[in-house]
């Protein structure tokens, strides 16, 4: 028991829940603006996959991280889009699209690995140090003690995701795009009869989802993992829709639960080193605190539901 609560405090573990938490946020995020058109994206893990292999091949064919995570950016915008065609355009129920999403994500890249590139399984022949996402030393901070062990060193993309939260946060609540699609999912009759476009909205709002969840692949393929290996995203992007609800749809909030997986993964990485412990039950320890958190979220709503029912029909009606 000692040697686990000395590994709760040093320094490294709470870097690595900044590292873990980075992926799922990113996907969090894209869960927010999906579901502030009134759309809900299940299709994340999918989308995360085939955007980290896109992510790890076209960084592999031009030697540039940039690249590849632009081009997990764009295909991640890409399948979004795709996503909202089906949904949108012809009909398709979004729960359908979105699992079938997921199957691609699953069985059809490794059809699409061997296809481009010959190789089953994983990319780790085709690594080399210039398709990773560099790390970042903050200078100044770098030299605090504890703090700069804990925030500075951390790839790129981590600091990327934080700041969306601010930045997606803004998009939202200040600026014309943010309000037409908070109006589009909020009131899509309102809307249209103002002459906001509905399904021009929603279609951005999948897509931009869609862009957020494939910057949360290529950090998987580029940086987590560092080749893209057969399910290397594990249950990430479902873990993300839950952060986002029990987040309340909101950026700040879908952060906040992210962060709360985060540490679950790295309790569970950290204990299934230790002696005398199942790693089989260790690695249960994320999926146990989604169903949790969810089963907390729910009740939340069951409560908020039944306070806003009584205040609204009078007493005597009761």
């Amino acid at each position: 028991m000692s040697d686990f609560l000395s590994m709760l405090w040093q320094t490294a573990f709470f870097f690595s829940i900044l590292r873990i938490t980075a992926p799922i946020l990113f996907a969090a995020l894209g869960a927010v603006v999906s579901e502030k058109a009134g759309c809900s994206n299940i299709g994340l893990e999918g989308i995360m996959m085939i955007s980290a292999l896109f992510g790890a091949l076209s960084s592999y064919w031009t030697q540039s991280w940039l690249v590849g995570v632009l081009a997990a950016m764009l295909v991640g915008a890409l399948v979004g889009f795709m996503i909202g065609f089906f949904a949108l355009k012809l009909k398709t129920d979004i729960i359908l699209a979105g699992i079938a999403v997921n199957m691609i994500g699953d069985g059809g890249t490794q059809f699409l690995l061997y296809l481009f590139t010959g190789m089953s399984g994983n990319t780790s022949g085709l690594t080399t140090a210039k398709m990773l996402i560099p790390t970042v030393k903050i200078p100044l901070l770098d030299k605090i003690p504890v703090l700069g062990e804990i925030f500075s060193g951390h790839a790129v993309l981590t600091y990327v995701a934080f700041l969306m939260v601010l930045l997606l946060w803004i998009m939202l609540q200040k600026t014309p795009l943010g309000l037409n699609i908070r109006a589009v999912g909020e009131n899509p009759n309102a809307a249209s009869s103002v002459g906001v476009s509905v399904l021009r909205y929603k279609y951005i709002a999948l897509s931009m989802g869609g862009a957020l969840a494939g910057l949360g692949g290529a950090f998987m393929s580029m940086y987590y993992s560092q080749s893209w290996n057969v399910n290397m995203v594990a249950g990430r992007g479902f873990i993300a829709l839950a952060a986002e609800a029990m987040g309340n749809h909101t950026p700040l909030g879908a952060m906040l639960s992210s962060m709360l997986f985060g540490l679950a993964q790295a309790v569970s990485i950290k204990v299934a080193g230790l002696p005398g412990f199942s790693s089989d039950l260790v690695s249960a320890i994320p999926y146990a605190i989604t169903i949790l958190g969810l089963a907390i979220y729910a009740a939340m709503r069951i409560s908020r539901a039944k306070s806003v029912h009584r205040i609204r029909v009078p007493k005597a009606m009761r």
